[in-house]
Formats: structure tokens, sequence, C-alpha cells
């Protein structure tokens, strides 16, 4: 759990620095990174749906 606080801590970090130096950033868009999140999702609950099948 800390990787992925300070991963986010630091991605906070670098956006505000692109904001002040007015950079664009070159992550995707919002709509893409939320495509990929629900991709993590869907990949975590195929084995946790399993497991609690039974299979």
């Amino acid at each position: 759990m800390q990787a992925y606080l300070v991963s986010l801590g630091a991605g906070v970090l670098i956006g505000v620095i692109y904001s002040v130096i007015k950079v664009r950033s070159p992550a995707p868009p919002l709509i893409a990174l939320v495509g990929l999140f629900g991709m993590l999702v869907g990949a975590q609950a195929v084995p946790l749906v399993k497991q609690w099948l039974g299979f």
C-alpha cells in the first residue's frame, strides 16, 4: 500500500510542477486513465470470483 501512496504523491507533485511552469502533461487523457483503471479492476476480479466460486 505504501508504494501506491508514494506513486500517487509523486504523480501529484509532478502535476503541480507541470501546472506551475505551464507544461502540457504527456499523460493520456482522463478518459483513457479511467479505461485503464477498469481493465485493472476486471483483471483482479476474475481470480477473486474464481476463488469465491471454488474453481
